[in-house]
């Protein structure tokens, strides 16, 4: 019997692998990241942590910001120990849903690095049960996955221009193509909240900046890209063991973390700005992502709501 579930669980792994391999998009590059910075926000878990992996070994200087100090020293020495010895990992501290510490690691940054190459806003939440407000009076989810992100990013404009040619990469996800045109009118998420509204219009905001800011940065060396991962939890992963779901889960994480690598090093993306990809690959954005006028009021209300001083704006 025992045998039997071992050979089973052995077929369904090996499904995964060349199911993925088949279906699934890769980055073909084997560009090397030497001499490059890279700065990823969640870069301790998921698909923060395996695209730092890919980009440590291809020998880039790895900035991950991340809330858990002791976390994130822990798996810069497993991503250090695992490697080839060409990159670094550096972690510092950056808690995306409060603007003081978004400040205070972009103040970091600049004092302390010369050039930034890459900028991949990947942390992010995917609700909380109950609303919840942060100490800047912004909705938890909305804090942490846009308004955290558009700061930084803002915030290092300046360095990333001097930089170019350089890239920002949000990542997005499938889901912001669910909301309406009336969730952007409440992007305190106030009305009818659930955890999943507040994901999606997140999802959405993401992909709205990246526009913006694409039509920002034109001509200025800097591109800018969102991307939807395509991780999916199924209920395959409750049928088997906590480890061997642990297992499967990686095997997700690793080629989820394909798009985030292939927009940081590859060359097909070179000058390619304000677009939307999935499996390595340029993808349709929902209809209301293609509106400029509601790009450029997010922009205005997001100016707002972190309250972007004048001496921090670089566009």
């Amino acid at each position: 019997m025992w045998l039997e579930i071992l050979v089973a669980l052995v077929v369904v792994v090996m499904s995964v692998r060349f199911w993925y391999m088949y279906t699934s998009g890769h980055c073909t590059s084997t560009r090397s990241m030497v001499g490059k910075t890279v700065i990823i926000t969640g870069g301790t878990a998921g698909i923060g942590k395996e695209t730092a992996r890919d980009l440590l070994r291809r020998g880039a200087r790895v900035i991950i910001a991340c809330r858990n100090m002791e976390k994130g020293r822990k798996v810069a020495g497993e991503l250090q120990s695992h490697g080839d010895g060409r990159g670094e990992v550096v972690v510092r501290r950056l808690d995306t849903s409060n603007l003081s510490s978004v400040r205070t690691f972009a103040k970091e940054v600049l004092d302390t690095e010369k050039a930034i190459h890459v900028l991949i806003n990947n942390a992010g939440t995917p609700g909380m049960g109950k609303r919840q407000v942060t100490a800047d009076n912004l909705e938890l989810t909305m804090a942490t996955n846009h308004f955290g992100h558009f700061l930084l990013t803002n915030l290092l404009l300046g360095r990333l221009k001097e930089s170019g040619p350089s890239r920002v990469i949000n990542v997005s996800s499938v889901v912001h193509k669910f909301p309406s045109k009336s969730n952007l009118n409440d992007l305190g998420i106030s009305n009818d909240y659930s955890p999943s509204k507040a994901y999606r219009t997140s999802k959405l905001c993401n992909v709205l900046f990246t526009r913006e800011l694409a039509d920002k940065m034109a001509g200025t060396g800097v591109t800018v890209n969102s991307l939807n991962p395509g991780i999916v939890r199924t209920e395959m992963f409750d049928a088997v063991s906590f480890n061997f779901r642990a297992f499967l889960f990686h095997i997700l994480l690793v080629v989820a973390s394909k798009t985030s690598i292939h927009l940081a090093v590859s060359e097909e993306v070179e000058g390619v700005t304000g677009r939307y990809f999935c499996d390595c690959k340029e993808a349709p954005m929902s209809d209301l992502a293609y509106q400029n006028d509601l790009a450029t009021e997010l922009w205005e209300a997001s100016v707002k709501a972190v309250g972007l001083k004048k001496d921090e704006i670089h566009y």
